[in-house]
């Protein structure tokens, strides 16, 4: 996965690395940071776009996250895409677990999937949670996971 800051700068270090750098200098300055990663897709003809970010949020203090985009042509129904967003958010929250629990920074993992039943994402629900709670991580769905709803949102 190749990742870039929200103003397009590309980021250079591996991205393990470059979140550590991120705490570090977070912490520094003092700053109580948590982490939230969440992805997002859209289908644009027969593509399907996915944003997977990771939000940095300082207590009261505003927050900023590092982007990666990616794209595929494969045909997924509308529950597949969301399990698939999820798959995204999960990979990269373990990746960075241990350095996350290292430095005591709480950790989300938001999916863009709607708790009202009306809505079809709705049919990914209980195989979102059940994925990402049995991976061990704090799970958050609509309206609550900014993250994926928003942020992801925003940048896919």
């Amino acid at each position: 996965m190749k990742w870039r800051r929200l103003n397009g700068q590309r980021i250079a270090l591996p991205i393990k690395e470059a979140v550590e750098a991120a705490i570090v200098r977070e912490t520094d300055l003092g700053h109580k940071l948590k982490v939230c990663i969440g992805s997002d897709s859209q289908v644009r003809g027969g593509v399907i776009e996915f944003a997977t970010v990771i939000v940095f949020l300082r207590e009261k203090k505003g927050g900023f996250m590092f982007i990666s985009n990616s794209k595929t042509s494969q045909k997924m129904s509308i529950r597949e895409r969301m399990i698939s967003e999820v798959a995204r958010s999960v990979e990269v929250a373990y990746s960075l677990c241990d350095l996350l629990d290292a430095y005591n920074v709480e950790l989300e993992v938001h999916a863009d999937i709607n708790t009202d039943p009306h809505f079809q994402s709705n049919l990914a629900l209980k195989e979102a949670m059940g994925y990402i709670l049995g991976m061990g991580f704090v799970f958050k769905a609509k309206p609550d996971a900014f993250a994926s709803s928003s942020c992801a949102d925003k940048v896919v």
